[in-house]
């Protein structure tokens, strides 16, 4: 006889393969919420120029900078609206709405 072939061992690894699928969707689920986190400004700008949105940046002067993504450096953006770029520093920008 077999010992792999017992019927209680076919019952346990499906159990155990179970419990495995399940702690992998909860992990996959408990990364996403902490990238989410930890997601920066500079972040949220690379996935609007992935996307090509445009965005409303309010800048810590009071000023408001609207455009398409075009661009976004380690420290600024570059926004294009009616066939001009306009660079804005990310230690300047005070807020974030895409359009």
């Amino acid at each position: 006889m077999d010992p792999f072939s017992h019927p209680d061992l076919e019952q346990l690894g499906r159990v155990l393969r179970d419990r495995l699928d399940e702690t992998l969707v909860a992990e996959q689920s408990a990364a996403r919420s902490a990238a989410l986190r930890r997601r920066t400004l500079r972040d949220r700008l690379i996935e609007s120029e992935d996307r090509g949105e445009d965005v409303l940046l309010a800048g810590s002067d009071g000023h408001m900078y609207r455009g398409t993504v075009a661009a976004v450096g380690a420290d600024h953006v570059v926004l294009h609206e009616s066939g001009r770029d306009r660079f804005v520093a990310l230690t300047h920008v005070v807020s974030m709405e895409v359009r």
